[in-house]
């Protein structure tokens, strides 16, 4: 079964094909020809997740799915959240955005995050919505050369090292995208 992930992120394409069993091909938006700048204008999780699914969908009338993910910090009152990838700004890159972060939470002893991710899956014209999250901690520094985003940051609840610390294999079994694409096979199953 072939089914179009509508990411242009190639750390989350690999994620996810990493995750999904073989039974599915998995097709990246540049290999059903889709270069277009799909708009995230959305202020929550699924509705960006919606507006990319439905781009897909309405444009190149493939079934597929779409993700939003967001970092929820306590002590910052939900930020970065729907904002987490330019929450730097608009050209800001991982690191760029891992510095903010730490910079907003110094002196803060209250750390506790969640990460979330929406995943909205538009197939047979019926549309689908899955939800994974994992609670954890920020730590205070950058640690691990693995993974993406704010993975050097992130330490799930029960570990002691951040998702860019454990590797890929242990992290695509607990995180919050593991999960949110763990209920969507269910469903194309």
């Amino acid at each position: 079964m072939k089914i179009v992930f509508a990411t242009n992120n190639q750390h989350k394409l690999s994620e996810v094909r990493a995750i999904v069993s073989s039974q599915y091909e998995i097709l990246s938006l540049s290999e059903i020809g889709c270069y277009d700048e799909i708009p995230e204008t959305a202020d929550t999780l699924d509705g960006n997740a919606l507006l990319k699914a439905r781009w897909v969908k309405d444009k190149y009338g493939f079934d597929c799915f779409a993700d939003d993910t967001g970092l929820e910090v306590t002590a910052l009152g939900g930020a970065p959240g729907v904002y987490s990838a330019r929450y730097a700004g608009e050209k800001a890159n991982y690191t760029d955005n891992n510095l903010k972060l730490l910079g907003e939470l110094s002196g803060n002893t209250n750390r506790t995050a969640t990460f979330r991710t929406v995943i909205c899956l538009i197939m047979k014209d019926k549309i689908y919505y899955f939800e994974g999250k994992i609670a954890g901690h920020i730590s205070t520094a950058m640690k691990g050369n693995e993974g993406f985003g704010y993975d050097p940051l992130f330490v799930p609840v029960g570990f002691s090292e951040s998702f860019a610390e454990m590797g890929t294999a242990l992290k695509n079994t607990l995180s919050h995208r593991a999960l949110a694409v763990s209920k969507l096979v269910k469903i194309l199953q």
